[in-house]
């Protein structure tokens, strides 16, 4: 983790010209640890709006007057975004239709048919 300060932008007058309250995190995906190859990719598909150059994550918090509270924020982001990506998803298992649900469906189709055959026109014989 890397880590430096900046002044932050926005209102805020003479002290947030001159004071580097604005934290900066940049953080190497790979350097992360406890995290497995799949979690990796979960991990840039996540954080696809802060990752920057070779698989660098680039946190910027100018949220609060506080240092300390705007590097707490830089890591809480991180913390965020590394606990989803450790999650594995939930595989869909395909199930079979109920029994009631395909009669359903087709008595819906039926139906249809019925409406639009009343529509045709007929030809008198």
């Amino acid at each position: 983790m890397e880590w430096s300060f900046t002044t932050a932008r926005g209102p805020g007058g003479q002290h947030v010209n001159k004071a580097s309250t604005a934290a900066i995190l940049r953080v190497r995906a790979v350097d992360i640890g406890g995290l497995d190859d799949a979690a990796l990719e979960r991990l840039r598909a996540i954080a696809i709006s802060v990752l920057v150059g070779d698989g660098e994550l680039l946190y910027r918090c100018d949220l609060h007057r506080s240092q300390l509270q705007n590097k707490d924020a830089c890591e809480g982001r991180l913390r965020t975004m590394v606990s989803q990506a450790a999650v594995r998803p939930k595989v869909r298992k395909k199930t079979k239709p109920t029994w009631g649900s395909v009669q359903r469906r087709l008595e819906g189709k039926k139906k249809d048919g019925q409406r639009k055959e009343g529509r045709r026109w007929r030809e008198e014989s």
